[in-house]
């Protein structure tokens, strides 16, 4: 046998290297991905007032899309929603004001991907409800009725059918719909308004209503003069949201965006 040679670089009491001392670090934590944010917008609007809100969450980098709502009934609406919501990959929250809110309750009824609903100063109907009914609900603090700010156009459709629509008045639109917001603005939003069908008021929820199985979150406007505070926390409370309060007019998402992209991102943050 060979005589093994002595290392002159080797310290005196120096031990071998043992390939058991080398670590493979852990693999750095992967984050889910943020959920893309689908706003709805309610009656008497369109999905141009939620710009300051886009533009937050997009600066805190969220994926934001506005879906189409008609405005032409609970059903016709919600299947547009469903429709726009099964064309976006991966986890979304969504997003209603006012009567938006009653379409993403259907709209997302049974859907896996839909993490979270946020309801803006909005109707959140149960089964069988009719939503004309549920502006209604007997509180100790009810606005005027819905009926008197509104103007019926009647209008024959492509197959000379006829149909309803609603409009705010627009000398009474700022002091339901935007009373915190300037003179000037809410007579644009006035003169710009998409109507609601009237049939709409009669339509009830088909199914189980999404706030049942989806976490909910709500924002109470607390000056609203176009549905009653009183209402929207009487809903909010039965379907357990986590609920907020801002004072603002019913155009919530339009004179308090920072408080609107807030609770978003608590929706978010909470079921990521």
């Amino acid at each position: 046998m060979f005589a093994s040679t002595p290392n002159p670089n080797k310290s005196k009491g120096e031990k071998p290297m043992s390939a058991t001392t080398s670590s493979t670090p852990n693999p750095p934590t992967v984050q889910p991905p943020k959920p893309t944010i689908v706003l709805v917008h309610g009656a008497f609007a369109d999905a141009s007032g939620f710009g300051a809100v886009i533009d937050r969450l997009r600066r805190d980098g969220y994926t934001v899309r506005a879906a189409p709502n008609p405005l032409l009934g609970l059903q016709f609406d919600a299947a547009t929603v469903r429709g726009f919501l099964d064309s976006i990959e991966g986890p979304k929250i969504l997003v209603g004001h006012s009567y938006g809110g009653a379409v993403i309750t259907q709209a997302a009824s049974g859907d896996p991907d839909v993490k979270a609903l946020v309801y803006l100063a909005a109707l959140a109907p149960d089964r069988s409800e009719v939503l004309g009914k549920l502006l209604e609900t007997p509180v100790a603090h009810p606005v005027a009725p819905l009926a008197e700010p509104l103007v019926t156009v009647n209008v024959t459709q492509p197959d000379g059918t006829k149909r309803a629509d609603l409009y705010l008045d627009p000398s009474q639109f700022r002091a339901r719909f935007a009373a915190d917001l300037p003179a000037g603005v809410a007579a644009d939003l006035a003169a710009t308004q998409r109507p609601l069908s009237a049939a709409a008021l009669a339509d009830t929820l088909t199914v189980e209503p999404a706030w049942k199985t989806i976490p909910s979150w709500y924002l109470v406007s607390g000056q609203d003069n176009g549905m009653s505070p009183d209402v929207e926390r009487f809903q909010a409370d039965r379907m357990h949201a986590h609920t907020s309060q801002v004072d603002s007019s019913h155009a919530v998402y339009l004179s308090r965006p920072e408080a609107v992209a807030d609770l978003i991102e608590q929706a978010a943050q909470a079921t990521r």
